[in-house]
């Protein structure tokens, strides 16, 4: 199995989603970490200049623009089965959902120690942290 973390230093978890530049990605096999490597993140930065279609009434980038974002910038970690974070918006979330992958928002800040709990069946996901 793959696990995604959102990092911007490849040692800790981001706080945002949208902002991290890097995704780190662990390889578990038989319930330890066998492999690691970064991969670069498309994000905030590359898509700033488009128009956000945020709908009244609606969550935050929940509309088709942002999910078609959401969706470009899964495709770094399409072979993922996992992603943490520690925050991102709510239509993110439901984007990678909707590929298959497994969204946690943690508040486990260490990379190898939210890996460790997620192995070992102890990461809460904190979805009231959602925005």
């Amino acid at each position: 199995m793959k696990i995604a973390c959102i990092t911007d230093d490849g040692r800790s978890i981001s706080a945002h989603f949208g902002r991290a530049p890097y995704y780190a990605v662990l390889t578990v096999e038989e319930g330890r970490v066998v492999g690691r490597e970064m991969r670069d993140k498309l994000g905030h930065q590359q898509f700033g200049a488009q128009e956000h279609g945020e709908v009244p009434g609606m969550r935050h980038g929940t509309d088709p623009a942002s999910h078609n974002r959401h969706q470009s910038m899964a495709q770094a970690i399409a072979d993922c089965q996992v992603l943490l974070c520690r925050g991102m918006g709510y239509g993110a979330y439901q984007s990678m959902q909707a590929l298959g992958i497994t969204p946690i928002v943690t508040d486990i800040v260490d990379i190898d120690s939210a890996v460790q709990a997620y192995i070992e069946g102890r990461l809460e996901d904190h979805p009231e942290k959602l925005h």
